[in-house]
Formats: structure tokens, sequence, C-alpha cells
């Protein structure tokens, strides 16, 4: 992804040189290919591209438009076509992306960004009104961050040069830390309290010294697809995500595609070959990536991916991740990071995917992220039953109750009175949910005025009158978006993900069309399997569910036991008002000893520990006085 950052002082001071190469310095490493600025006087804006398609290589940015609007972007335009047949009154010979996108802002100003589709984030400075807008795609794939102050904004694609560069103190907002523990911290939040993101869909609009922010996407709650058979639901779900990978598959190098051997991922990669079958030509040959543990006791996916290799007559690259144990050996925060991790769930990084990146030549990665969240990869009935609870279809409810029943080995009872919540507010609701119970080492006060409950149940968003399947759904978009907007970019850049099932056109499709095409009884990812039978192996389409390793987990926590009961004598995330010290050593005494834990969120919670000690050993966090002369001399001793 390339990179975007920026300083504008409001009252007409010149940028400070210094700040910008400062700017400049912590920024290179992820822009490799070049760099450039607009600076004019009060306001600089600067671009380093990471080059992943043709036409990107063509593009001079910062990019000045006819009517003097100044842009830079970072992304792919995936409906170059469209646009261009709409604006081709106002486009000349260059068709780059960016052009394209500073010829719709020039006639439709921020009402272009509806229009604009794929993975991207942009900034406008319009000279003439002295405004500024960021804006980012409607999934949150790339990001803005900004920082304003009394005088002046930052901005960046990164937040490191916001916190590092500013000489200031920063305050942890609790609301960021309650999302942290729950799920994921909403999309507009970081956690600081004085630095914001352009939340996903939205667009951050700075003018007089002062941010509002605007939405611009937000899915018709009237759309409806509604088809005679499955068989046309069917052709209709091969024609969007064929369309999502082959925009993907838009690349000046070799493609890489991560293979698991699960669902998503096979049918990326099958879909690919099927794709370059046809229209091989002016596309880019795609290979791929697996990762393998034989001493996982869970299971190892190895004799799945081969089975795609198998398919398409080319082994891929293949690496041993029970030799990656290093790269989660140490909880330490060795160099600096703008946001918590999450220690110990098996990161694939290190020396042997960096070596296969750069020996391929490869610049674009295809994730398959989002297929088990979106394509009914969770055999949940509960909200189709309410939808039948809420339209009085009671015949077919107990139809599907005893179907469902059988399926999932419960009374049909249960699933009913599971179903009758799902109905409810979230405010009734958390009182029945096993998913709102708070974890015990959480301070209660911290959880009451966070309503980490609520945040534990889902996204806290208001729905009006929609269906509890429409509910759902888009609350799966939000809190993917959620999840992306916190992905911190490496120092070096070597990859760009790119994620098919994120796709903005197939995630509307996949929300308007009825849940029940989605799960059946029986039937888990059900259109996905029908629509892609005869692409993917079959022995990938009858899979049950992809083997997650635990193991991992339980080994840091017994490797570091001493250091961890010594750090939880006086931690600062109880200084802070977020942990029970006692219990939650209590927990993890519980979980080396074999009984049932949430591995996941002590994981979570060690990880926030050690990284607000990173952050006040180097001076940059608003802590407890006493605690901050500790934490600065324990940074020290980790730094030397």
């Amino acid at each position: 992804m390339s990179v975007q950052a920026g300083i504008w002082n409001f009252d007409g001071r010149p940028v400070d040189p210094e700040l910008l190469r400062a700017f400049r310095d912590s920024l290179k490493q992820q822009g490799p290919d070049g760099e450039s600025w607009y600076v004019g006087g009060q306001i600089a804006l600067l671009y380093r591209p990471f080059h992943t398609t043709p036409e990107s290589r063509c593009e001079k940015q910062p990019y000045i438009s006819r009517r003097g609007n100044i842009l830079t972007w970072d992304g792919r335009l995936d409906n170059r076509e469209v646009l261009i047949a709409e604006l081709r009154s106002d486009l000349g010979i260059n068709l780059t992306d960016v052009a394209i996108v500073a010829a719709a802002f020039d006639r439709w100003d921020s009402d272009c960004f509806r229009r604009v589709v794929g993975d991207w984030a942009v900034t406008v400075w319009k000279r003439e009104q002295r405004e500024l807008l960021l804006a980012a795609d409607y999934m949150s794939i790339r990001h803005i961050f900004y920082y304003l102050k009394n005088d002046q904004v930052w901005w960046a694609t990164d937040l490191t040069p916001l916190v590092l560069h500013s000489n200031d103190k920063f305050h942890i907002d609790d609301e960021y830390i309650a999302g942290y523990f729950a799920h994921d911290p909403d999309s507009y939040l970081t956690p600081y309290q004085e630095i914001r993101e352009v939340p996903a869909g939205h667009f951050a609009r700075i003018h007089n010294g002062a941010a509002s922010v605007e939405r611009y996407w937000r899915f018709n709650s009237k759309s409806r697809i509604r088809y005679k058979t499955d068989a046309e639901y069917e052709e209709h779900f091969r024609y969007v995500f064929r369309q999502s990978v082959q925009r993907r598959l838009r690349s000046n190098s070799p493609v890489l595609a991560e293979l698991s051997g699960g669902l998503d991922s096979s049918s990326i990669v099958c879909m690919g070959d099927h794709i370059l079958a046809h229209e091989g030509k002016h596309l880019p040959r795609l290979d791929t990536i697996s990762y393998y543990d034989n001493t996982e006791p869970s299971g190892d996916d190895s004799v799945y991916f081969q089975k795609v290799e198998l398919k398409r007559g080319r082994v891929g690259a293949h690496i041993d991740s029970s030799k990656a144990g290093n790269s989660v050996a140490s909880l330490e925060y060795r160099e600096f990071s703008p946001l918590p991790g999450q220690l110990g769930t098996g990161q694939k990084t290190g020396d042997e995917r960096t070596d296969i990146v750069r020996s391929g030549g490869y610049r674009v990665v295809l994730s398959g992220i989002g297929g088990d969240e979106f394509t009914g990869g969770v055999p949940d009935p509960r909200s189709q039953l309410a939808d039948l609870i809420v339209q009085f279809k009671f015949v077919t409810l107990a139809q599907q109750l005893m179907a469902w029943s059988l399926v999932k080995r419960r009374p049909w009872v249960q699933l009913l009175w599971q179903s009758a919540i799902d109905v409810l507010p979230a405010s009734l609701g958390q009182y029945f949910v096993k998913e709102a119970k708070v974890e015990p080492w959480i301070q209660e006060n911290f959880a009451k005025r966070t309503r980490l409950a609520i945040r534990q149940i889902g996204v806290d968003e208001h729905f009006g009158l929609w269906l509890p399947t429409r509910r759902s759904c888009i609350s799966g978009v939000l809190m993917m978006a959620s999840k992306l907007a916190k992905y911190t970019p490496p120092v070096l850049a070597l990859e760009e993900t790119r994620y098919p099932f994120l796709d903005q056109n197939l995630i509307e499709f996949i929300l308007s069309i009825p849940a029940s095409q989605l799960l059946r009884p029986g039937e888990r990812r059900s259109l996905m399997r029908r629509s892609l039978a005869g692409i993917v192996p079959q022995e990938i389409l009858s899979r049950r569910t992809k083997q997650v390793g635990a193991r991992t987990p339980v080994l840091i926590l017994e490797k570091h036991w001493d250091e961890l009961r010594n750090i939880y004598q006086n931690s600062l995330s109880s200084s802070l008002g977020y942990v029970h010290e006692d219990r939650f050593l209590k927990v993890i005494s519980d979980a080396r000893a074999g009984k049932a834990v949430p591995l996941v969120r002590i994981l979570w919670t060690i990880s926030l520990e050690y990284w607000l000690r990173h952050l006040a050993g180097r001076g940059l966090l608003d802590a407890p006085a006493a605690f901050l002369s500790r934490a600065r001399q324990h940074e020290l001793q980790a730094i030397a």
C-alpha cells in the first residue's frame, strides 16, 4: 500500500521542514518506490508509492485536478470502466486511477466517494475553499489517521509519525480498550484520545480548524435480490465472486495467494486458475504459499492444500510454522508499535516468507479473510429463526426448529429461546447470552462505564425495524471494518494484501439475498459450496471445518509464568483501572493447569500490558507518575 501524509497549519505559518523530514524518514520504507511532495506554504502533502498495478507506475502524485484540487490516492480502483464511461468528457489521455478519481471529485465533489469501488484512501485539498477532505473505502481496508490540534492537523496512513513526532503525551482511550477486550475497537477509534481514524464508509471534512465526519456509504435496507430457483442464486454468486477475484489479479507482478486448505483460500486459488485459463493472456502468474505444522495435535492442513495443488498441477511454497515459534517467544515490544497486538496467535511472518516474497517478485498477496464471516461459515441459525418469529411464520418456524434441532443436537425449545433473545435489543439481550459475560479479571467500573457486555454481543448500532438476519449481516460488516482498521502496516513494505471476499459488490449481493441461501440445516455455507462445485476439489467442498491450533498459547503462558507473575504485582493495566491483577494471575494459573479458559482473551490482556509499558517507557503515555518511573527503567533495560 502506498503512503500518504500531510501537515496543515491553520494560522498560515509555513510547514516546518524538519517535521517534513521526520515524516519522510518514518514512512520511507513503507513507500519504497519514490517520494513526492506538494508544499504550499501552510500545507504540505507527502506521497510515497508502492506500485502494484501497471497504471500506478504512470501516476504522478500529489495530483492536481483540472479545477485545482490536489489529491493523494492510495488504492485500487475496481470500477474503472464504469467511471471512465461516465467521465469521458472530463478525462484526457491520463487514465490512471488517481486521474479518474480526481475527475470524479471535480464533477461530484464529496458525492463521488459513494461511486468509487475498490480498496482505497484519498486526501483532497481544496485550495480555494481552504478545506481538507480525508476519505476511506467502505470497509476501511485502507486507512487515514488524523491528529487535530489547536493550530494544525496532521494526517497519515500510518499512526507512527503522528505519535512519535508530536512531542506530546497521550491519554489512553477507554472506549478503544473496551473494544479491544470485546472484539475490535470501532473503526474511528485509536488507543489515543487525541488521534482519530477516518471510519469505514465515511470521510472527514476539516475546515476552520474543526473536523466533522460524514457517512457516504450505508447499505440500502430495501435492497432485495429474489430468484425462483437455487440455480439462479448460484449463477449470480459465481459471477460476483469471479469478478472480485479478477479485480484483485490486476497486478504488474506475479500474485501470491495464501492457501491454507480451507474453503476460502482454496476457492480463491481455484477461481483464479479458472480465470487465468480463460483470460490469462493479460493477467499475471498466480502462485501459492501454505503453512503446515505436523506437531499440532489438533490437526495438520497439508493434506487439504495438497489437493488444490494436485488440481492445479503446481506445488506452491510451503512453510513449517512449527519452526516459527521464536516469532512469539518474546512478549516484549522491541520496536515501536502504535497499537497493542495479539501475541501468540501464530503470526505468519518471518525470514522464510520474506525470502519467498522477494525472490518471487510478488507485490500482491490474496487472503481468504471474510469468507467464513459472510458466506455462512458459522452454523448459527438464531437470526434466521428470529426472522420467522418477527414475521409470524410459525408453521415454517416449527419446521425449521425441528430440522435445526436434529443438526445441532439440541432441544428445539432451547433453540427457540435463543432465537427469541435475538429479537431483543442489545440492552436487554445482554442479560441472557453467554457472549455478554465479562471476564472476571476485568475491573467492574471499567466494564460498566464502557458498556463492555453489550460490546461483546456485537456492534452497538441502531438498525430500526430491520430483520434479525439483516442486523446480523450488517453487524458483521461493521465488525470486519473495525478489525481491518486496526491493521498495522509493516515498517518495510513487501506486499499489498487483497481480500476477494470483502469486495463491495460481493458483500452487497450477500446482504441482499435470503439468509437461507447461505446457511441451511446440515448445509454450512450452502450457496458457496453449491456455486463452486466443479471449480473447487470435492474434498475441500465437503470438508467440515479447518483446524485451528491451540498449543502455542499455552506454551507461551508456561514459558513466561515467572515473568508474568512479577509484572502483575504492579501492572499498568491495573493502575489505569482495566484489570484485577490477582484474578488475572489466577486465570493464567488455571490455563497452565489445563483448565478450560479463554486463551485468546488472556493473550490480548497480556499484550496490552506489555504495550502500555512500552509506551510509558518511551515517555509517550500520560500515566500515573509512580508507575512511569518504573516503566521507564523497565524499557531502558529491555532496549539494552
